[in-house]
């Protein structure tokens, strides 16, 4: 047995950092897999029972920086994301702080060496300033650069480390030993300011990115939000105020009008609407009455409702969404490992042109050689940051998945979001997907006139399917049984096909016509025509026979959901072929797929088949959604390259499918795909500028443009540069955010 967990780590500054984490914990006994995402700063790690959190958190130790694990106090994973919280909160104020500083200590460094002119004393100020600036205000560089450095790592700070600091030692040589300089024919220039400024600006840019990257996991911190901390609980005929985490299941809790809804639980007393929204994304209340459930974060809008807990902590679909999209938002898409792999190697690789570019300069038998060589060496490691390439996926997946889930759109892991633009095909389940799922009985041809209604209700009683509910429905409320309800033995219930079972000695059987002719059942030429015509209009029929004899057959119709036309002229408007399948007869299928405009149409199929039918699409070359609702679309759903299950089906298609529409609106399938086109574009564009700004900045600062034009980056511009590449890769991504603002423009 194996363990999955999502762990924080801290002290990471760049892709390359979450390079060297994931490899660390790779490499840790026991361990499956791991992936650590840089954006949010957390590791997700599959490791067996047998390896403790410590020699995982110590894995990441020996490398530079630290997991962070659940202490002996905790009461589950979110105390670990609370700590986090708190660490980064820590982590952003440090960096205000030290960014405040470094920048107004930078400020007279600048005008020292620009403004003033040179006098004897202006070294010794920039030196005593810079250095503050350097070896406080930026100390981190250096302490974790040295700490990567004896492991044989690198990452961005290496990068920032070995830049500033060859510019200050330079500075201090010439500062305090200018002989050196003049001894061999060279002008001791110092570059104070130019270590000052790159600490400053990759500070400030630090800061920015910070902030900016918080803003991508605001769905989890609204959503976290929406449990209240309180609850009354009501004990016979006293209230008392406790904490939400001292709720137990079977606890009697009351919420008065205006209050959210503290757990799951079923109302035992009162009347009220509830927002739902949250949840559903429906803005209209929903009414509630005794035996209603009730969720967690919803609010109640009316009146004051007394209900019992039933489920609590992390068991209440508030905490499973939450869950849900804090591990979509820390999974790892796969071009990400592509990039990851580039990441790695990302810093040698400069380092390596740094030192290229030194020597081409030094032997270029210019005038200042020493200098040019100097100062470009040090632009290329400043400009030069795999930040920007390692926050292009990661920021963009984190704001999809947040988009989605205020949405109602539950997306479970990166892989799913980023296939979502490659579709082709979706196929949809008809009972529950394109129709509402609560079928009515609208006529019965009765043909024994001793039809035995008890027997009928009794055996629909023991099925879970749901035109057995219809059944059941229309006879208790339309059909006076002629005795007591019998006892039924040896039911069965056949999966696709129907029921059957002994009642009294005698063998029944209900189900589909096709079934019951399969049994032996004497059929007649008048349930034929009565069936052929109740299948044009788009309505099932069930068939109860005793023994070989049909003793009636029962017109039942699952009404069409409002929106279903809508969404699947939405999802063809994009391009994508729009298959139905079901159980149904044929002509009942077709009425429906007529009604909404689907083509594509398979009737009568077993779980099996619509496993197959998936498959022959996949062999074709077309890349498949499946969407469905019930266990038997189970199969299905884990096969499709997309799945995606409806919020009011069964638990086992909700936890196969990798997305899960919390509204029960059809809608939400091109909503998705919509939302997977965007993301995707935003990660290439995010990509794209990160790629683009190396393969020119590099170049530019190694001084290819000198020789023609003359023209040489300073490293001050190359650090501002370098931080306004992250923030604006970040900022890009926030966009994603609007995704659905403007979703009537593809309908």
């Amino acid at each position: 047995m194996s363990t999955k967990k999502t762990l924080p780590v801290s002290g990471m500054s760049c892709a390359a950092c979450a390079v060297n984490v994931e490899k660390a914990l790779k490499g840790t006994k026991g361990v499956v897999d791991a992936s650590v995402n840089f954006a949010n700063h957390t590791a997700y790690v599959n490791f067996d029972e047998s390896t403790k959190l410590e020699a995982l958190q110590k894995s990441v130790q020996d490398v530079g920086y630290d997991l962070v694990i659940p202490d002996a106090n905790a009461e589950g994973e979110s105390d670990v994301y609370e700590k986090v919280r708190e660490m980064q909160e820590d982590h952003y104020r440090d960096l205000k702080k030290k960014s405040i500083g470094a920048i107004l200590l930078t400020i007279p460094v600048v005008l020292l060496s620009m403004v003033i002119p040179t006098q004897s004393w202006t070294n010794y100020a920039e030196f005593a300033l810079t250095s503050i600036v350097v070896l406080w205000f930026g100390r981190t560089f250096f302490i974790h650069a040295a700490r990567q450095a004896r492991r044989l790592y690198s990452n961005m700070d290496t990068l920032v480390a070995v830049s500033t600091g060859i510019a200050y030692l330079f500075s201090v040589v010439n500062t305090f030993f200018p002989e050196w300089m003049t001894g061999s024919g060279l002008e001791p220039h110092v570059y104070y300011e130019a270590a000052a400024v790159i600490i400053s600006f990759i500070l400030l840019g630090k800061l920015l990115e910070a902030r900016a990257t918080s803003k991508t996991s605001d769905a989890i911190k609204g959503l976290m939000n929406l449990q209240p901390d309180e609850v009354v609980l009501v004990d016979g005929e006293s209230e008392t105020i406790i904490a939400v985490e001292d709720v137990m299941a079977g606890d009697l809790l009351r919420v008065k009008p205006g209050g959210r809804i503290a757990v799951d639980g079923f109302v035992e007393d009162g009347e009220s609407y509830i927002d739902e929204s949250m949840l559903t994304g429906e803005p209209v209340p929903a009414p509630k009455i005794k035996g209603d459930r009730v969720v967690a974060g919803t609010i109640n809008q009316k009146g004051t409702l007394t209900y019992r807990a039933s489920e609590v902590g992390s068991e209440t679909v508030l905490s499973r969404i939450v869950q849900r999209v804090r591990e979509a938002q820390g999974s790892k898409a796969p071009v990400q490992r592509l990039v990851d792999r580039i990441a790695g190697i990302f810093v040698p690789i400069v380092l390596v042109l740094a030192i290229i570019t030194f020597f081409v300069w030094y032997f270029s038998g210019i005038d200042q050689a020493f200098t040019y060589a100097l100062l470009s060496a040090i632009t290329v490691l400043v400009i030069a940051c795999p930040c920007a390439l390692g926050l292009a996926t990661p920021t963009a997946i984190m704001a999809g998945v947040g988009a989605g889930a205020r949405h109602g759109i539950l997306i479970r892991d990166a892989d799913s979001l980023e296939r979502g633009h490659r579709i082709t095909d979706v196929v949809l389940d008809k009972t529950g997907t394109v129709t509402r799922g609560k079928p009515e009985v609208q006529e019965v041809l009765v043909i024994e006139e001793t039809m035995e209604w008890s027997t009928l209700e009794a055996m629909e009683s023991l099925s879970e399917h749901p035109l057995a509910d219809a059944i059941v429905t229309h006879i208790r409320n339309e059909r006076v049984p002629e005795s007591a309800k019998p006892v039924v033995q040896a039911f069965e219930s056949v999966t696709g096909h129907g029921a059957k079972a002994t009642v009294e000695g005698q063998d029944y059987k209900i189900g589909k016509p096709s079934w019951i002719i399969d049994e032996g059942v004497t059929w007649t030429d008048e349930a034929e025509a009565w069936t052929v015509v109740q299948g044009e209009h788009g309505k099932s029929v069930v068939a109860f026979a005793k023994g070989t004899d049909l003793m009636a057959l029962i017109s039942i119709v699952d009404p069409v959901k409002p929106e279903a036309f809508e969404a699947v002229a939405r999802l063809i408007r994009k391009g994508i072929t729009v298959h139905m399948l079901t159980g149904d007869h044929i002509s009942t299928a077709s009425a429906v797929a007529r009604e909404v405009g689907i083509d594509h149409v398979k009737a009568e199929v077993l779980p099996d088949d619509k496993y197959d039918y998936v498959e022959a699409l996949q062999q074709a070359g077309k890349h498949v959604a499946m969407v469905g609702d019930g266990i038997n679309d189970a199969q299905a759903l884990a096969l499709a390259d997309v799945s995606i299950a409806m919020g009011s089906g069964t638990d086992i298609a909700m936890d196969t499918a990798r997305i899960t529409l919390m509204r029960d609106d059809l809608n939400g399938v091109p909503d998705a795909i919509r939302l997977s086109r965007h993301t995707v574009n935003t990660i290439r564009q995010n990509l794209f500028w990160a790629f683009i700004y190396n393969l020119i900045g590099i170049p530019i600062a190694a001084g290819v443009l000198y020789p023609s034009y003359g023209f040489l980056l300073s490293p001050m511009i190359a650090s501002m540069a370098m931080g306004l590449s992250s923030v604006s890769v970040v900022t890009n991504s926030l966009r994603l955010r609007t995704v659905f603002h403007s979703r009537t423009q593809d309908r």
